[in-house]
């Protein structure tokens, strides 16, 4: 909101119309396409390219927003639509601050009749692209006609107005319950209310199902007047959920979302009971703008935390989607201010208080009467200077704005009494007959009379204890051209970010501090004030509303056209019933599985409870897969293998039952139907280095909180998925650290970095560098005659693993496919088939080489044999008869991916299966009908 002290008369100005206006208004923003592209620029050079454009092409009606009189209240509720020539930082929510209408704070305004919220539409000559502003309050003022009747009138700039009608009952569950009482307190660090009996946890279901239902009125409405290739602007905590209402009626809808106020730590925000639905619902947005960073940092901090999502310094990233956060410090139109310090009136109220308070300091206060206004903490702070300076008793006075707001709530009738009590008790202490040192004014006051007092200030005080934003120093800053006076600026203020530099910053709650900090301005040099005035005020003049609308809108087009092209490179969805058919027309198939996150049951992480991370830990094959599985396997044409890096134990404890093929620690050892375990790794690999990964892993686990770490026998792997996120990072980046320095500096390994994990194996051992092996030792064994023409690839591979998807690929080039390293590498069949921890050298090395070959042409069926691995390959190989229609790599829940298609979880991949196998069984009974019916 623009200036507290200008209440409801001026929440529809230039810089604060949006501030809690119920409004989707579409406008049209500064850019004509949608952004970005190949070849296209970077987004620092496009926005600054663009902002130099829309600076020499100046729109032509501001003067349509700035009318000389006071500006009319704005209705409670609706949606607003604004035609004409209009910049989107004088039409849109320019000062959204947290003093909106919704919170509790903000001055009570009469409702509409059915109590509306809305949208708005703004248009701008010559443009394309519109843009569509959605928020909860109208930029109208609402005037009661009679008893029953009320008239509407549209605020300065010609706005058309399209409401959102909702019932009474609605908005007092969405709007006083969920939004003032819940959300409001919470995002300010004042906590939830203190559930005392059960009912009050039926009404935060209530008022969240209610604010669910608004929200998707705003939705509706905007579906009504929506066109392709418009832009949508969500605003504030009253909409949180319309990001997700939208996406799911079109995922193609551009939608960006901003908060006025300040969005808490995490530690503070997982106190929320439906803190998962609401992240997830903002997150549905393309671009998520806050004030300041640290609002911003604290929003992905509560995703990280909260949902287990990654966080990176461009957004939150969820399985290859991308949602960009970001910071956009919001502006005032400081013109509009400086011009009216030219106008007639303004300069009679000047004159009249420059009279007024002749011989004395002015100190101004112009707040809203709430509790994050610090308010009782900025007059005590002022009585503790009266009293240690009591030279200045007569010389300075205070004059302190409160507007009212929410009269009837107890909370709020009881801190306008503690003001009044406070300041009475001063002004009998310090005053005189003829002068107090304190003057309070529970009221708002015009435009004009604000501007003037603004002019005539020497020192201006902002205290909040929490604010988003906090506009009224910036409207200090841009009247104080000829005065240039002191700002004192709460540090917990957003605007502290901003002015900090030009500001006296302090913290409210030190009273003492804030004494020094006023004698401090009252006789601050006048060539330091001067400094600091001029960095504030090139600050304010130059980033003003517009600058924040276009910047904002400049940004979430390229966002959108950036995801445009990911989205290019994420694989489609898996055709199922084109895999089906092919697989039934195929004549020897090959189904090569992964085991975690494909097929086993899904674990909701989000929550980081004890009980997943046991479930997680102890992997299960999905109860659900049992059935197809044993379908699939039984086919007498199709070989199933199922490849993991979980170790063998597990492997057997969970598909022991099936005949198939296990491949344990990507594919290092292997086991045939119902055979025995053999090793497939390399005869010379070195696995010295185990020993020493082992401590270091050991190390970090016991010092990473809800941290474990997997002994296999030819890899380790840290997972800190459980572990506070932030720290368990900082764990792994010291355990490289450790690792690279120390026990694998000259070791042949690989360190494989996972999202919340760390995995050290040998080098070459990778799942596409081992099928080769596996393929030719299926051949070997089952006598495949039948060429292998139907590959089914399906997995939730590392990156480094994914090169069994090209592996299969019959249109990749041959050279650019995995062949095995160091081409000796034997298969052996000893029932452990452990590895050696024994250093090779050359000449052991070429001496067990020579044996494997001797013993591979012996063609013994003993159990010791060892078979050359680049005979396998050459024999696998050569039974593929794979053509590209037949061939489907399927990653599972891993957008960026070298697989040719995608499903999203293991359930997908659970629902595939099943009509995998029902086709399967219904074509073979399909075909000994056949068969029955031609011997008859």
């Amino acid at each position: 909101m623009s200036s507290d002290a200008a209440g409801g008369q001026r929440s529809s100005s230039s810089s604060n119309r949006a501030r809690g206006d119920a409004a989707l208004m579409p406008t049209s923003s500064p850019f004509t396409g949608d952004g970005g592209g190949a070849g296209s620029p970077t987004r620092v050079e496009r926005m600054l390219r663009e902002r130099e454009h829309s600076r020499r092409h100046l729109f032509a009606s501001s003067d349509a927003m700035d009318t000389d009189g006071a500006e009319p209240a704005s209705a409670s509720a609706g949606t607003f639509l604004a035609d004409g020539v209009q910049s989107p930082g004088r039409a849109s929510p320019a000062n959204m601050e947290d003093a909106g209408g919704a919170a509790p704070g903000h001055a009570a305004r009469p409702p509409l009749a059915g109590s509306r919220s809305g949208f708005r539409r703004l248009g701008l000559r010559g443009m394309k692209q519109r843009l569509l502003v959605v928020a909860n309050r109208l930029p109208v003022s609402a005037n009661r006609r009679g008893e029953d009747q009320w008239s509407l009138e549209i605020s300065a700039g010609g706005l058309r107005c399209i409401p959102v009608f909702l019932d009474e009952e609605i908005v007092h569950q969405y709007y006083n319950g969920y939004c003032n009482n819940i959300l409001w307190p919470l995002f300010h660090y004042l906590g939830l209310p203190q559930e005392d009996r059960l009912a009050t946890t039926r009404n935060f279901e209530s008022q969240f199902d209610a604010y669910k239902r608004a929200n998707q009125m705003f939705a509706d409405v905007v579906y009504q007047h929506y066109q392709e290739g418009d832009v949508i602007w969500c605003h504030d905590y009253h909409l949180m959920f319309l990001p997700k209402c939208l996406k799911d009626h079109d995922i193609n809808m551009k939608v960006g979302w901003f908060l006025h106020t300040p969005f808490p730590s995490s530690e503070i925000y997982r106190t929320l009971p439906s803190r998962l639905e609401l992240l997830r619902s903002v997150l549905c947005a393309d671009l998520v703008g806050f004030h300041t960073y640290d609002y911003a940092r604290h929003f992905v901090s509560a995703c990280t935390r909260i949902l287990g999502l990654e966080g990176t310094p461009e957004g939150v990233e969820d399985q290859g989607r991308l949602t960009r956060v970001a910071a956009f410090p919001i502006g005032i139109d400081s013109d509009r201010f400086k011009r009216a310090l030219e106008l007639p009136a303004v300069k009679r109220h000047i004159n009249e208080l420059t009279h007024r308070f002749a011989g004395r300091k002015v100190m101004l206060g112009v707040d809203r009467l709430d509790m994050i206004k610090g308010i009782p903490q900025k007059i005590l702070a002022f009585e503790k200077f009266l009293e240690e300076n009591p030279d200045w008793n007569d010389k300075v006075v205070l004059l302190q704005i409160a507007v009212p707001t929410r009269t009837d709530v107890p909370e709020y009738q009881k801190l306008t009494s503690q003001v009044h009590e406070i300041v009475g008790r001063i002004n009998g202490r310090f005053g005189t007959l003829t002068a107090v040192p304190i003057h309070h004014l529970d009221r708002s006051l015009d435009f004009h009379a604000l501007c003037a007092l603004y002019a005539v200030t020497d020192v201006a005080l902002v205290t909040s204890l929490r604010d988003g934003m906090n506009l009224v120093s910036y409207e200090y800053v841009a009247c104080q051209g000829s005065k240039k006076g002191v700002l004192i600026l709460s540090e917990f203020a957003g605007a502290a970010q901003s002015l900090g530099a030009g500001a006296i910053l302090v913290n409210p709650w030190n009273i003492t501090e804030v004494a020094d900090s006023i004698r401090h301005a009252l006789m601050m040099p006048s060539d330091e004030r001067e400094k600091r005035h001029r960095h504030n005020y090139a600050h304010v003049t130059t980033h003003t509303a517009q600058d924040w609308a276009e910047t904002f809108v400049c940004e979430l087009n390229d966002t959108v056209a950036e995801a445009q092209l990911r989205t290019r490179q994420v694989p489609p969805g898996l055709p199922s019933q084109t895999a089906i058919q092919q697989y039934l027309r195929s004549k020897n198939r090959l189904l090569i599985l992964g085991f975690n996150s494909t097929l086993t049951e899904p674990v909701e992480s989000s929550g980081r409870r004890g009980g997943d991370q046991i479930k997680e830990m102890e992997l299960k094959l999905h109860p659900d897969l049992k059935g197809p599985l044993k379908a699939l396997c039984e086919d007498e044409h199709t070989t199933v293998i199922v490849l993991s890096g979980s170790d063998r134990s597990v492997l057997d404890e969970n598909f022991g039952e099936f005949k198939m093929w296990l491949a344990a620690e990507h594919g290092m050892f292997l086991r045939p139907t119902y055979g025995e375990w053999m090793t497939t790794m390399p005869e010379h690999l070195n696995m010295d280095w185990v020993d020493s990964v082992k401590h270091v892993f050991e190390y970090f686990t016991e010092r990473t909180p809800r941290s474990h770490f997997e002994h296999r026998e030819t890899s380790f792997v840290w997972n800190y998925k459980y572990a506070d996120v932030e720290f368990g990072r900082l764990q792994a980046r010291d355990m490289l650290q450790h690792l690279w320095t120390g026990p694998i500096s000259n070791a042949a390994v690989d360190v494989v970095q996972g999202s919340r994990s760390v995995e050290v194996r040998s080098v070459g051992v990778t799942k596409g560098a081992a099928i080769d092996r596996i393929l030719g030792e299926i051949v070997h064994s089952e006598n495949m005659v039948t060429p292998i023409d139907y590959v089914l690839c399906v997995g939730h591979f590392l990156g480094k693993d994914e090169d069994i998807y090209v592996f299969f690929d019959p249109e990749y080039p041959s050279e650019s496919k995995v062949k095995p390293e160091g081409g000796s590498a034997s298969l052996d069949r000893r029932p452990n088939g452990r590895p050696s921890n024994g250093r090779s050298n050359s000449r052991n090395s070429q001496s067990r080489t020579q044996k494997a070959l001797v013993a591979s042409e012996k063609s013994s069926s003993s159990s010791q044999i060892s078979t050359s691995s680049d005979h396998n390959w050459r024999e696998g190989s050569s039974v593929l008869d794979l053509k590209g229609e037949n061939y489907f790599s399927c990653a599972v829940g891993r957008k960026r991916s070298n697989a040719r298609y995608l499903l999203n979880s293991s359930e997908d991949v659970v629902s595939f299966l099943k009509e995998l196998a029902t086709a399967t069984a219904g074509f073979h009974a399909g075909n000994a009908d056949h068969m029955f019916l031609d011997r008859q």
